[in-house]
């Protein structure tokens, strides 16, 4: 499966953007589903993932409150919301898929598929 993500942008602290991440499958649906992001500098981190079917979400403490994922299948379309930003926020988002796990998982190693990322600036 080939991901896109898009929808990153310069905001101010406290605005908000919304990722969007399109899966080239129809199936997308069985795919786990999470979205990561990498700062200058530093590793790569775990921000919020979805399971297959959507209804299970989980988040890094760092954004729970502030980011929703969600999924729509007719779309094969994952997002991220982002409310509340914050400087520290900025990094390239990427989006992966897991074709085994049901569940997203926080760990990279476990998705087999990435997007090429999108920059998110939250300026101070």
């Amino acid at each position: 499966v080939q991901l896109q993500a898009s929808g990153g942008g310069l905001v101010q602290t406290g605005g908000s953007l919304s990722l969007s991440c399109v899966a080239s499958e129809r199936n997308f649906c069985m795919y786990a589903a999470g979205w990561f992001r990498q700062a200058p500098g530093k590793e790569r981190e775990f921000v919020a993932g979805a399971s297959r079917a959507g209804g299970t979400t989980e988040y890094t403490d760092s954004v729970k409150g502030r980011f929703t994922v969600s999924r729509d299948h007719a779309k094969n379309t994952v997002f991220l919301h982002m409310n509340n930003l914050k400087p520290e926020d900025t990094a390239v988002y990427f989006c992966a898929a897991d074709r085994v796990r049901v569940f997203a998982n926080p760990v990279a190693k476990f998705y087999e598929y990435w997007g090429r990322g999108t920059l998110v600036t939250v300026s101070s």
